[in-house]
């Protein structure tokens, strides 16, 4: 009886858990690029905003979050009189919480939301996923002290290149009304502001489970009181207390369950089991997926800059990864590092 009552997952040999967290973190990733733009983009009758959508994301992630939290603060407590913060939903100290929470659990998510209303998720695909790498790279230097070895700088040059050749363009035609700029330089801030996120996370050495409830603590806390309040004084123009049932029930479940939740235990499983090198590589598919599914799905154009700014994106991502492959550290903190986002 005990074979066959046994949990499935262990039934699986680790290389396959492995796979299957690579698999689920890569789906739920490129899928939110592309539900996100098909939400958040007003020319596709979407009936929440992007701040509604924000809304809903940390409903649905608070749900599970919080009470995890809750309890890992009360074990915690067992040994160490005072752990925790906010409340005791947060299991990181007040000082740490803030800091990560600004930065990982509010800004992003604003910041990315609001992308997308004015550009398309192919250019998001490049933007945000592809450019991590880089912001990370450059803030590491400054606040880890890390070097920058000559094949590292050629990916990041690569990567420059790529998103030269998608947001530059954009910014050539800002004259003749397009906005797709403004929307290019939102995903650009929210990948700098999501690469501030995980460098902080590495330099406390913050363990992922723990800082991914802390930053969604934070972000509930402030974020859902105050904008309740706007919503029902009418001072800002949301529809998520309005909008049928169905269209929020399901930002929650994708957006808070499966983009923060979901997606942030199978990317740890997937370091886990593969470690950081060969994840990131397995990552780097995420930018030309979400392009192509974008295309596929959005109908939106595969135009030449696009492709080609994938294409030095998704080579300067491998260039870096692989020059780690040596000298890649090996303390503990390195595999800590979230990597929500993209979702």
């Amino acid at each position: 009886m005990s074979s066959t009552s046994q949990n499935p997952l262990q039934a699986l040999s680790p290389k396959a858990v492995g796979i299957v967290a690579a698999v689920v973190t890569v789906v739920i990733w490129t899928s939110f690029i592309v539900i996100a733009r098909a939400s958040a983009d007003p020319a596709r009758g979407g009936v929440l905003n992007p701040f509604d959508i924000v809304y809903a994301r940390l409903w649905g992630a608070s749900l599970i979050l919080l009470p995890w939290g809750w309890w890992l603060v009360r074990r915690d407590r067992r040994t160490q009189p005072y752990a925790g913060s906010l409340f005791g939903l947060s299991p990181l100290p007040l000082r740490q919480t803030l800091i990560t929470g600004v930065l990982g659990g509010l800004l992003y998510a604003m910041l990315a939301y609001s992308g997308f209303v004015f550009a398309p998720a192919a250019h998001a695909s490049v933007l945000m996923p592809g450019s991590l790498p880089l912001w990370t790279a450059l803030l590491a230097v400054v606040v880890l002290g890390d070097r920058i070895t000559p094949v590292r700088a050629l990916g990041l040059a690569l990567i420059v290149g790529g998103d030269l050749l998608v947001g530059g363009t954009s910014l050539l035609h800002a004259l003749d009304g397009s906005g797709v700029w403004r929307g290019d330089v939102l995903f650009v801030l929210a990948s700098f502001v999501w690469s501030s996120y995980s460098v902080l996370v590495r330099r406390y050495a913050l363990e992922a489970v723990r800082a991914t409830i802390a930053i969604t603590a934070f972000a509930f806390l402030t974020y859902v009181p105050v904008y309740t309040a706007l919503l029902l004084l009418h001072w800002v123009p949301g529809h998520v207390l309005t909008a049928p049932l169905h269209d929020v029930t399901f930002q929650m479940f994708f957006q808070g369950v499966g983009s923060v939740v979901i997606s942030g235990i199978s990317f740890t499983k997937m370091i886990q089991y593969f470690g950081p090198v060969r994840s990131t590589m397995i990552t780097a598919v995420v930018p030309g997926l979400s392009a192509i599914a974008a295309a596929l799905v959005l109908g939106e154009p595969l135009v030449w800059n696009l492709l080609a700014g994938l294409a030095l994106v998704t080579f300067g991502i491998v260039f870096g990864v692989r020059k780690n492959i040596a000298v890649a550290p090996k303390s503990g903190a390195t595999h800590v590092i979230p990597a929500r986002a993209r979702g």
